[in-house]
Protein backbone atom coordinates (compact mmCIF):
# COMPACT_ATOMS: atom_id res chain seq x y z
CA UNK A 1 0.00 0.00 0.00
CA UNK A 2 0.84 3.71 -0.24
CA UNK A 3 0.51 5.46 2.65
CA UNK A 4 0.18 8.78 4.01
CA UNK A 5 0.86 9.85 7.39
CA UNK A 6 -0.87 12.68 8.76
CA UNK A 7 0.60 14.14 12.11
CA UNK A 8 4.80 14.20 12.85
CA UNK A 9 4.75 13.02 17.01
CA UNK A 10 6.07 10.05 18.07
CA UNK A 11 3.95 7.53 16.87
CA UNK A 12 4.18 9.08 13.41
CA UNK A 13 8.19 8.64 13.24
CA UNK A 14 8.05 5.13 14.29
CA UNK A 15 5.00 3.68 12.25
CA UNK A 16 6.02 5.23 9.23
CA UNK A 17 8.90 3.33 9.53
CA UNK A 18 7.55 0.50 10.34
CA UNK A 19 5.48 0.61 7.71
CA UNK A 20 8.41 1.37 4.99
CA UNK A 21 10.15 -1.97 6.90
CA UNK A 22 7.11 -3.89 5.87
CA UNK A 23 6.94 -2.70 1.92
CA UNK A 24 4.35 -0.32 2.33
CA UNK A 25 5.93 3.15 1.00
CA UNK A 26 5.25 6.24 3.01
CA UNK A 27 4.23 8.71 0.16
CA UNK A 28 3.19 11.92 1.86
CA UNK A 29 3.72 13.16 5.49
CA UNK A 30 1.20 16.51 6.99
CA UNK A 31 1.55 18.24 9.91
CA UNK A 32 -0.05 21.40 11.40
CA UNK A 33 3.60 22.57 11.59
CA UNK A 34 5.14 21.93 8.41
CA UNK A 35 8.44 22.12 9.76
CA UNK A 36 7.63 18.91 11.51
CA UNK A 37 6.45 17.35 8.63
CA UNK A 38 9.02 18.29 6.79
CA UNK A 39 11.53 16.88 9.77
CA UNK A 40 9.88 13.52 9.26
CA UNK A 41 9.51 13.00 5.57
CA UNK A 42 13.20 14.25 5.43
CA UNK A 43 13.96 11.22 7.72
CA UNK A 44 12.03 8.46 5.89
CA UNK A 45 12.70 10.04 2.72
CA UNK A 46 9.17 10.87 1.87
CA UNK A 47 7.65 13.86 1.11
CA UNK A 48 5.66 16.65 2.95
CA UNK A 49 2.36 18.50 2.26
CA UNK A 50 1.76 21.54 3.54
CA UNK A 51 -2.35 21.00 2.93
CA UNK A 52 -4.67 18.08 2.77
CA UNK A 53 -6.18 18.42 -0.41
CA UNK A 54 -2.54 17.75 -1.43
CA UNK A 55 -3.13 13.96 -0.96
CA UNK A 56 -2.14 11.91 -3.77
CA UNK A 57 -4.68 9.65 -5.43
CA UNK A 58 -2.44 6.77 -5.49
CA UNK A 59 -2.56 7.04 -1.41
CA UNK A 60 -4.38 3.62 -0.27
CA UNK A 61 -4.25 4.22 3.04
CA UNK A 62 -4.48 7.45 4.74
CA UNK A 63 -3.57 7.20 8.80
CA UNK A 64 -4.30 9.48 11.27
CA UNK A 65 -1.45 9.87 13.87
CA UNK A 66 -2.66 13.56 15.88
CA UNK A 67 -3.66 13.87 19.58
CA UNK A 68 -7.38 12.28 19.98
CA UNK A 69 -8.80 16.01 20.51
CA UNK A 70 -7.73 16.51 16.71
CA UNK A 71 -8.65 13.17 15.22
CA UNK A 72 -12.10 14.69 13.77
CA UNK A 73 -11.03 17.74 13.03
CA UNK A 74 -8.53 16.42 10.94
CA UNK A 75 -10.67 14.04 9.16
CA UNK A 76 -13.70 16.37 8.60
CA UNK A 77 -10.70 18.22 6.69
CA UNK A 78 -10.09 14.88 4.28
CA UNK A 79 -11.47 14.24 1.35
CA UNK A 80 -10.44 10.81 0.50
CA UNK A 81 -10.76 8.95 -2.62
CA UNK A 82 -13.62 5.54 -2.70
CA UNK A 83 -10.63 3.98 -2.43
CA UNK A 84 -8.69 5.22 0.27
CA UNK A 85 -8.81 3.80 3.37
CA UNK A 86 -8.59 6.00 6.20
CA UNK A 87 -7.71 5.45 10.07
CA UNK A 88 -6.47 6.34 13.41
CA UNK A 89 -4.26 4.89 15.47
CA UNK A 90 -6.13 6.37 19.11
CA UNK A 91 -7.08 3.53 21.75
CA UNK A 92 -9.81 6.02 23.32
CA UNK A 93 -11.56 7.75 20.65
CA UNK A 94 -13.87 5.42 18.33
CA UNK A 95 -14.32 4.58 15.25
CA UNK A 96 -17.42 6.22 14.90
CA UNK A 97 -15.47 10.12 14.74
CA UNK A 98 -14.32 8.96 10.82
CA UNK A 99 -17.38 7.70 9.55
CA UNK A 100 -18.70 10.94 8.57
CA UNK A 101 -15.77 11.78 6.23
CA UNK A 102 -14.75 8.54 4.44
CA UNK A 103 -16.55 5.38 3.19
CA UNK A 104 -13.64 3.16 4.37
CA UNK A 105 -12.73 3.39 8.01
CA UNK A 106 -11.06 1.88 10.45
CA UNK A 107 -8.60 2.01 13.36
CA UNK A 108 -5.03 0.33 13.90
CA UNK A 109 -4.76 0.87 17.70
CA UNK A 110 -0.62 -0.32 18.94
CA UNK A 111 -0.57 -0.49 22.65
CA UNK A 112 2.77 0.59 23.60
CA UNK A 113 4.37 3.60 24.34
CA UNK A 114 6.44 6.20 22.20
CA UNK A 115 9.35 8.26 22.20
CA UNK A 116 10.89 9.52 19.42
CA UNK A 117 14.70 8.57 20.06
CA UNK A 118 13.78 5.13 21.61
CA UNK A 119 14.16 2.14 18.98
CA UNK A 120 11.08 -0.24 19.21
CA UNK A 121 10.58 -3.64 18.00
CA UNK A 122 7.28 -3.79 16.19
CA UNK A 123 7.37 -7.64 15.98
CA UNK A 124 6.22 -7.67 19.48
CA UNK A 125 3.99 -5.12 20.02
CA UNK A 126 0.43 -6.01 19.92
CA UNK A 127 -2.29 -3.86 17.40
CA UNK A 128 -5.61 -4.07 17.95
CA UNK A 129 -7.97 -3.22 14.76
CA UNK A 130 -11.38 -2.47 13.88
CA UNK A 131 -13.10 -1.83 10.34
CA UNK A 132 -16.34 -0.29 9.16
CA UNK A 133 -16.24 -3.82 7.16
CA UNK A 134 -14.56 -7.27 6.58
CA UNK A 135 -13.33 -6.55 3.31
CA UNK A 136 -11.58 -3.33 5.31
CA UNK A 137 -10.83 -4.93 7.96
CA UNK A 138 -8.50 -8.09 5.92
CA UNK A 139 -7.10 -5.27 4.61
CA UNK A 140 -5.60 -3.93 7.46
CA UNK A 141 -4.75 -6.90 9.05
CA UNK A 142 -2.40 -7.69 5.65
CA UNK A 143 -0.34 -4.09 6.28
CA UNK A 144 -0.40 -4.43 9.87
CA UNK A 145 0.65 -8.30 9.96
CA UNK A 146 3.38 -7.45 7.81
CA UNK A 147 4.95 -5.12 10.92
CA UNK A 148 4.27 -7.04 14.05
CA UNK A 149 2.95 -10.58 14.79
CA UNK A 150 0.56 -9.75 17.06
CA UNK A 151 -2.31 -8.72 15.41
CA UNK A 152 -6.13 -8.61 17.48
CA UNK A 153 -9.43 -7.15 16.58
CA UNK A 154 -11.22 -4.85 19.19
CA UNK A 155 -13.83 -2.73 18.87
CA UNK A 156 -14.02 0.88 20.11
CA UNK A 157 -15.35 -0.09 23.66
CA UNK A 158 -12.70 -2.91 24.27
CA UNK A 159 -10.05 -0.89 22.97
CA UNK A 160 -11.11 2.33 25.68
CA UNK A 161 -10.33 -0.27 28.17
CA UNK A 162 -6.82 -1.14 26.99
CA UNK A 163 -6.37 2.14 27.22
CA UNK A 164 -7.19 2.48 30.68
CA UNK A 165 -5.19 -0.48 31.72
CA UNK A 166 -2.32 0.95 29.78
CA UNK A 167 -2.63 4.19 31.45
CA UNK A 168 -2.76 2.29 35.17
CA UNK A 169 0.56 0.23 33.84
CA UNK A 170 2.51 2.68 32.06
CA UNK A 171 1.67 6.32 32.80
CA UNK A 172 0.77 6.17 36.30
CA UNK A 173 3.51 3.89 37.07
CA UNK A 174 5.78 6.17 35.19
CA UNK A 175 4.00 9.12 37.62
CA UNK A 176 5.11 7.12 40.53
CA UNK A 177 8.58 6.65 39.67
CA UNK A 178 8.73 10.20 39.47
CA UNK A 179 7.66 10.76 42.83
CA UNK A 180 9.83 8.19 44.22
CA UNK A 181 12.83 10.10 42.23
CA UNK A 182 11.67 13.20 44.42
CA UNK A 183 11.70 11.61 47.28
CA UNK A 184 15.13 10.20 46.88
CA UNK A 185 16.80 13.41 45.42
CA UNK A 186 15.46 15.45 48.82
CA UNK A 187 17.51 12.83 50.67
CA UNK A 188 20.78 13.41 48.50
CA UNK A 189 19.99 9.66 47.13
CA UNK A 190 20.35 8.36 43.69
CA UNK A 191 17.16 6.93 41.64
CA UNK A 192 19.80 4.31 40.48
CA UNK A 193 19.71 2.80 43.93
CA UNK A 194 16.01 1.37 43.23
CA UNK A 195 16.03 0.32 38.98
CA UNK A 196 16.95 -2.72 40.33
CA UNK A 197 14.39 -2.86 42.47
CA UNK A 198 12.42 -1.71 39.57
CA UNK A 199 13.18 -4.14 36.97
CA UNK A 200 12.40 -6.91 40.03
CA UNK A 201 8.90 -5.66 40.08
CA UNK A 202 8.62 -5.65 36.34
CA UNK A 203 9.94 -9.02 36.09
CA UNK A 204 7.78 -10.56 38.37
CA UNK A 205 4.22 -9.03 36.91
CA UNK A 206 5.51 -11.06 33.50
CA UNK A 207 5.98 -14.70 35.39
CA UNK A 208 2.57 -13.99 37.51
CA UNK A 209 -0.86 -12.17 38.21
CA UNK A 210 0.10 -8.34 40.04
CA UNK A 211 -1.72 -10.09 42.59
CA UNK A 212 -0.11 -12.64 43.54
CA UNK A 213 3.38 -10.99 43.69
CA UNK A 214 2.37 -7.30 45.74
CA UNK A 215 4.77 -6.99 48.55
CA UNK A 216 4.89 -4.04 50.84
CA UNK A 217 3.73 -2.57 54.41
CA UNK A 218 0.10 -2.56 52.53
CA UNK A 219 0.04 -5.88 51.48
CA UNK A 220 1.39 -7.17 55.04
CA UNK A 221 -1.20 -4.49 56.89
CA UNK A 222 2.12 -3.08 58.50
CA UNK A 223 0.48 -0.19 60.67
CA UNK A 224 3.15 0.92 62.08
CA UNK A 225 5.80 1.04 59.00
CA UNK A 226 3.20 2.94 57.08
CA UNK A 227 2.63 5.77 59.35
CA UNK A 228 6.08 6.33 59.82
CA UNK A 229 6.49 6.96 55.81
CA UNK A 230 3.33 9.57 56.14
CA UNK A 231 5.01 10.89 59.31
CA UNK A 232 8.29 11.48 56.55
CA UNK A 233 5.64 12.93 54.05
CA UNK A 234 3.42 15.53 56.00
CA UNK A 235 5.94 18.51 54.72
CA UNK A 236 4.07 17.61 51.46
CA UNK A 237 0.34 16.88 51.46
CA UNK A 238 -0.24 15.81 48.12
CA UNK A 239 2.57 12.98 48.36
CA UNK A 240 0.98 12.09 51.47
CA UNK A 241 -2.69 11.63 50.58
CA UNK A 242 -1.21 9.61 47.51
CA UNK A 243 0.56 7.23 49.39
CA UNK A 244 -2.38 6.93 51.65
CA UNK A 245 -4.96 6.01 49.23
CA UNK A 246 -2.88 3.55 47.97
CA UNK A 247 -2.06 1.90 50.67
CA UNK A 248 -6.16 1.81 51.94
CA UNK A 249 -6.84 0.14 48.00
CA UNK A 250 -4.03 -2.59 48.81
CA UNK A 251 -4.98 -3.64 52.13
CA UNK A 252 -8.51 -3.61 51.21
CA UNK A 253 -7.77 -5.69 48.48
CA UNK A 254 -5.96 -8.23 50.22
CA UNK A 255 -8.83 -8.21 53.28
CA UNK A 256 -11.34 -8.87 50.91
CA UNK A 257 -9.46 -11.89 49.50
CA UNK A 258 -8.79 -13.24 53.29
CA UNK A 259 -12.99 -12.73 53.91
Amino acid sequence: MNIAILGAGNVAWHLSKAFIMAGHPVRQIWNRTVEKAADLSFEIGGNSISDLSQIKEEIDLIVITVSDEAIEQVASSLKPRDHQIVVHTSGSTSINVLKPYAKQVGVIYPLQTFSKDVAINFSEIPFFLEACRPDVLTDLKRVVGQITKKVEEADSAQRMNLHISAVFACNFTNHLYSIASDILEKYNLSFDYIKPLILETANKVLQATPKDVQTGPARRHDKNTMQKHLDMLSSDLDKQELYRLISQRIVKMYDENRA
